[in-house]
Protein backbone atom coordinates (compact mmCIF):
# COMPACT_ATOMS: atom_id res chain seq x y z
CA UNK A 1 0.00 0.00 0.00
CA UNK A 2 1.00 3.92 -0.69
CA UNK A 3 1.75 6.05 1.57
CA UNK A 4 -1.00 8.30 -0.31
CA UNK A 5 -2.78 5.29 0.34
CA UNK A 6 -2.21 5.18 4.02
CA UNK A 7 -2.69 8.94 4.18
CA UNK A 8 -6.34 9.17 5.99
CA UNK A 9 -9.10 11.11 4.31
CA UNK A 10 -9.34 14.91 5.17
CA UNK A 11 -12.18 17.36 4.70
CA UNK A 12 -11.88 20.74 4.69
CA UNK A 13 -12.93 23.01 7.85
CA UNK A 14 -16.74 23.86 7.20
CA UNK A 15 -17.14 27.64 6.95
CA UNK A 16 -20.29 29.00 8.32
CA UNK A 17 -21.29 32.46 9.00
CA UNK A 18 -20.32 34.13 12.56
CA UNK A 19 -24.02 33.65 13.62
CA UNK A 20 -24.41 30.14 12.22
CA UNK A 21 -20.93 29.22 14.14
CA UNK A 22 -22.29 30.83 16.96
CA UNK A 23 -25.16 28.58 17.27
CA UNK A 24 -22.90 25.27 16.43
CA UNK A 25 -21.16 26.16 19.85
CA UNK A 26 -24.21 27.09 21.86
CA UNK A 27 -25.43 23.49 20.70
CA UNK A 28 -22.29 22.25 21.36
CA UNK A 29 -21.98 23.45 24.68
CA UNK A 30 -25.64 22.11 25.64
CA UNK A 31 -24.69 18.56 24.32
CA UNK A 32 -21.24 19.08 26.68
CA UNK A 33 -23.88 19.64 29.75
CA UNK A 34 -25.94 16.89 28.64
CA UNK A 35 -23.56 13.99 28.28
CA UNK A 36 -20.98 15.19 30.58
CA UNK A 37 -22.16 17.54 32.96
CA UNK A 38 -21.12 21.40 33.94
CA UNK A 39 -17.95 20.78 34.84
CA UNK A 40 -17.05 19.63 31.67
CA UNK A 41 -17.79 22.72 29.95
CA UNK A 42 -14.73 24.15 29.19
CA UNK A 43 -13.94 27.07 26.25
CA UNK A 44 -10.85 24.57 25.35
CA UNK A 45 -13.61 21.46 25.58
CA UNK A 46 -16.02 23.41 23.41
CA UNK A 47 -13.46 23.87 20.72
CA UNK A 48 -12.64 20.30 20.48
CA UNK A 49 -15.88 19.15 20.32
CA UNK A 50 -16.96 21.45 17.71
CA UNK A 51 -14.17 20.67 15.36
CA UNK A 52 -12.65 24.53 15.40
CA UNK A 53 -9.40 26.41 16.93
CA UNK A 54 -9.69 27.71 20.14
CA UNK A 55 -9.47 31.26 19.44
CA UNK A 56 -13.11 30.69 17.40
CA UNK A 57 -14.27 30.04 20.46
CA UNK A 58 -12.86 32.71 22.64
CA UNK A 59 -13.89 35.55 19.86
CA UNK A 60 -17.59 34.53 20.44
CA UNK A 61 -17.34 33.88 24.82
CA UNK A 62 -14.38 35.83 25.55
CA UNK A 63 -14.62 33.60 29.45
CA UNK A 64 -16.58 30.36 30.66
CA UNK A 65 -18.50 32.67 32.72
CA UNK A 66 -19.88 34.84 29.46
CA UNK A 67 -21.03 31.40 27.99
CA UNK A 68 -22.36 30.23 30.47
CA UNK A 69 -24.78 33.29 30.63
CA UNK A 70 -25.42 33.21 27.49
CA UNK A 71 -26.52 29.80 28.01
CA UNK A 72 -29.12 30.89 30.44
CA UNK A 73 -30.13 34.17 28.59
CA UNK A 74 -31.19 31.02 25.94
CA UNK A 75 -32.94 29.48 28.42
CA UNK A 76 -34.70 32.27 29.40
CA UNK A 77 -35.82 33.47 26.04
CA UNK A 78 -37.34 29.84 25.36
CA UNK A 79 -38.87 29.56 28.99
CA UNK A 80 -40.57 33.06 28.29
CA UNK A 81 -41.45 32.25 24.94
CA UNK A 82 -43.41 28.93 25.90
CA UNK A 83 -45.17 30.68 28.86
CA UNK A 84 -46.24 33.71 27.07
CA UNK A 85 -48.39 31.72 24.40
CA UNK A 86 -49.26 29.33 27.04
CA UNK A 87 -50.96 32.44 28.88
CA UNK A 88 -52.48 33.75 25.63
CA UNK A 89 -54.12 30.49 25.33
CA UNK A 90 -55.51 30.59 28.97
CA UNK A 91 -58.97 30.95 30.38
CA UNK A 92 -59.07 34.19 32.47
CA UNK A 93 -59.22 32.50 35.86
CA UNK A 94 -57.09 32.00 38.89
CA UNK A 95 -56.70 27.93 38.60
CA UNK A 96 -56.09 28.06 34.72
CA UNK A 97 -53.37 31.54 35.03
CA UNK A 98 -51.69 29.47 37.70
CA UNK A 99 -52.08 25.87 35.61
CA UNK A 100 -50.65 27.85 32.82
CA UNK A 101 -47.35 29.31 34.61
CA UNK A 102 -46.59 25.99 36.99
CA UNK A 103 -47.14 23.49 33.56
CA UNK A 104 -44.92 26.12 31.73
CA UNK A 105 -41.96 26.20 33.85
CA UNK A 106 -41.69 22.79 34.17
CA UNK A 107 -41.83 21.60 31.61
CA UNK A 108 -39.14 24.37 30.05
CA UNK A 109 -36.72 22.76 32.59
CA UNK A 110 -37.77 19.59 31.38
CA UNK A 111 -36.93 19.70 27.92
CA UNK A 112 -33.10 20.91 29.30
CA UNK A 113 -33.00 18.19 31.43
CA UNK A 114 -29.63 18.35 33.96
CA UNK A 115 -28.22 21.13 31.66
CA UNK A 116 -30.34 23.75 33.52
CA UNK A 117 -29.84 23.04 37.61
CA UNK A 118 -25.98 22.83 36.37
CA UNK A 119 -25.96 25.87 35.07
CA UNK A 120 -27.86 27.80 37.48
CA UNK A 121 -25.68 26.45 40.27
CA UNK A 122 -22.69 27.44 38.28
CA UNK A 123 -24.10 31.41 37.65
CA UNK A 124 -24.50 31.26 41.88
CA UNK A 125 -20.32 30.90 42.36
CA UNK A 126 -19.58 34.77 40.92
CA UNK A 127 -21.43 37.63 42.06
CA UNK A 128 -21.49 39.28 38.71
CA UNK A 129 -23.21 36.35 37.16
CA UNK A 130 -25.58 35.47 40.24
CA UNK A 131 -26.79 39.67 39.55
CA UNK A 132 -27.39 38.33 35.43
CA UNK A 133 -29.60 35.58 36.88
CA UNK A 134 -31.72 37.96 39.73
CA UNK A 135 -32.29 40.21 36.49
CA UNK A 136 -34.09 37.59 34.74
CA UNK A 137 -36.04 36.47 37.96
CA UNK A 138 -37.39 39.95 38.48
CA UNK A 139 -38.80 39.84 35.29
CA UNK A 140 -40.10 36.51 35.51
CA UNK A 141 -41.88 37.54 38.77
CA UNK A 142 -43.25 40.70 37.21
CA UNK A 143 -45.13 38.75 34.67
CA UNK A 144 -46.54 36.51 37.13
CA UNK A 145 -47.63 39.41 39.30
CA UNK A 146 -49.33 40.99 35.90
CA UNK A 147 -51.03 37.53 35.47
CA UNK A 148 -51.96 37.02 38.69
CA UNK A 149 -52.62 40.35 40.68
CA UNK A 150 -56.52 40.53 38.99
CA UNK A 151 -57.22 37.47 41.32
CA UNK A 152 -55.67 38.80 44.29
CA UNK A 153 -57.51 41.34 46.87
CA UNK A 154 -56.51 45.10 45.54
CA UNK A 155 -54.81 43.37 43.08
CA UNK A 156 -51.62 43.18 45.14
CA UNK A 157 -49.45 40.14 45.14
CA UNK A 158 -46.65 40.09 47.42
CA UNK A 159 -43.11 40.27 46.78
CA UNK A 160 -42.81 37.79 49.07
CA UNK A 161 -45.03 35.45 48.10
CA UNK A 162 -43.28 35.66 44.22
CA UNK A 163 -40.16 34.45 45.69
CA UNK A 164 -41.60 31.82 47.75
CA UNK A 165 -43.25 30.69 44.44
CA UNK A 166 -40.03 31.11 42.16
CA UNK A 167 -38.51 29.04 44.95
CA UNK A 168 -40.89 26.34 44.83
CA UNK A 169 -40.81 26.16 41.02
CA UNK A 170 -37.23 25.73 40.72
CA UNK A 171 -37.13 22.78 43.38
CA UNK A 172 -40.15 21.02 41.97
CA UNK A 173 -38.73 21.14 38.67
CA UNK A 174 -35.73 20.18 39.09
CA UNK A 175 -36.76 17.36 41.46
CA UNK A 176 -38.68 16.41 38.63
CA UNK A 177 -35.68 16.97 35.90
CA UNK A 178 -33.68 14.11 38.47
CA UNK A 179 -36.69 11.66 38.63
CA UNK A 180 -37.61 12.02 42.48
CA UNK A 181 -41.52 12.79 41.32
CA UNK A 182 -43.24 12.82 38.61
CA UNK A 183 -43.82 15.92 36.08
CA UNK A 184 -47.25 15.85 36.78
CA UNK A 185 -46.62 15.99 40.41
CA UNK A 186 -44.59 19.03 40.03
CA UNK A 187 -47.18 20.72 38.11
CA UNK A 188 -49.97 20.20 40.60
CA UNK A 189 -48.07 21.11 43.45
CA UNK A 190 -46.03 23.99 42.20
CA UNK A 191 -50.06 25.35 40.54
CA UNK A 192 -51.63 24.72 43.95
CA UNK A 193 -48.50 26.56 45.34
CA UNK A 194 -49.50 29.58 43.33
CA UNK A 195 -53.16 29.65 43.84
CA UNK A 196 -52.83 29.55 47.87
CA UNK A 197 -50.03 32.10 47.53
CA UNK A 198 -52.72 34.57 45.45
CA UNK A 199 -55.31 33.26 47.74
CA UNK A 200 -53.46 35.12 50.79
CA UNK A 201 -53.54 37.95 49.59
CA UNK A 202 -57.28 38.06 49.26
CA UNK A 203 -60.30 35.95 48.16
CA UNK A 204 -59.93 34.68 44.55
CA UNK A 205 -62.53 36.53 42.00
CA UNK A 206 -62.84 34.10 39.17
CA UNK A 207 -64.05 35.19 35.67
CA UNK A 208 -61.10 38.13 35.98
CA UNK A 209 -60.42 38.80 32.42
Amino acid sequence: MSSMEMKPATHPRQRLSREARRRQLIETAWRIIREEGTEALTLGRLAEQAGVAKPVVYDHFDTRPRLLVELYKEFDRRQTAIIDEALRASKPTLADRAGVIASSYVECVLEQGREIPGIVAALASSPELERIKREYQLVFMEKCRAQLAPFARNGLVSSAGLWAMLGAADALSNAAATGEITAEQAKEELSGTIVAMVERSGPAQEGVG
